[in-house]
């Protein structure tokens, strides 16, 4: 496929995704304390995320522009410390560059660090990386960050911040294991496309998306339409 072609197809996935409106919110949203420990991402894996993004979504830039989603994820570890350093290695994951990274990582006591810029596509999940910021959770499941109740609350104040800041809808706040159903999930690797994580799952995202929603309420943020989900193709 063409880049023009390629880029016209996410113009319609945009569209369609959109097609209801996207939340805008009503008041401002307080931003949580946020730690800034930025991972190296210099020219070579600027240029690095231009080849990822022309070859899997056929748009030639690393820049992160009107992000429609926000994905949640765990590290399946128990240390920022060792997500960090895995994260700012920049090594090969399926055999390409970049290396895997996220735009945030919520810790265990509630610590919110920001390792990539907002403007910057991090590769955190596949066939929604042009389009999605992602957040990871210190931990080794849902149910252990879910019962955690420093890390949960923060997760919500971080999310619900980027919700409000971005017009991002609570439809689109997804789990990575929800990712093949997202309205704006494309790919174009024949190989990739059904490629997904165990983490937060269906379930799991609905008790987050509740509570994040009754946060919402509070500070009078639109929630927007109901989920509309997309049938999978994938087994």
């Amino acid at each position: 496929m063409r880049l023009a072609g390629a880029a016209a197809v996410l113009l319609a996935l945009v569209a369609v995704a959109a097609s209801t409106g996207r939340a805008l919110p009503t008041v401002p949203v307080p931003k949580p304390r946020i730690v800034v420990t930025l991972i190296h991402f210099g020219p070579e894996r600027r240029a690095e995320t231009v080849a990822y993004a022309k070859r899997h979504y056929g748009v030639a830039t690393w820049r992160l522009e009107h992000p429609h989603v926000i994905v949640e994820h765990y590290t399946a570890s128990n240390s920022f410390v060792s997500t960090y350093a895995a994260f700012a290695s920049n090594a090969p994951d399926l055999g390409e560059l970049p290396g895997d990274c996220a735009h945030f990582v919520v810790d265990r006591d509630g610590t919110i660090y920001h390792l990539v810029r907002l403007d910057t596509i991090c590769r955190h999940a596949v066939g929604l990386n042009w389009t999605a910021i992602g957040i990871e959770h210190v931990g080794t499941s849902d149910a252990q960050i879910l019962g955690d109740r420093a890390q949960l609350d923060a997760s919500l104040r971080l999310t619900l911040w980027l919700m409000s800041t971005y017009g991002i809808q609570l439809r689109n706040v997804i789990g990575h294991n929800e990712s093949l159903t997202s309205p704006y999930h494309h790919e174009l690797v024949p190989s990739w496309r059904c490629q997904t994580h165990a983490d937060w799952q269906h379930a799991d995202m609905q008790v987050y998306r509740a509570d994040l929603a009754r946060l919402a309420r509070r500070h009078g943020v639109p929630l927007g339409p109901p989920a509309r989900r997309v049938r999978s193709r994938c087994p």
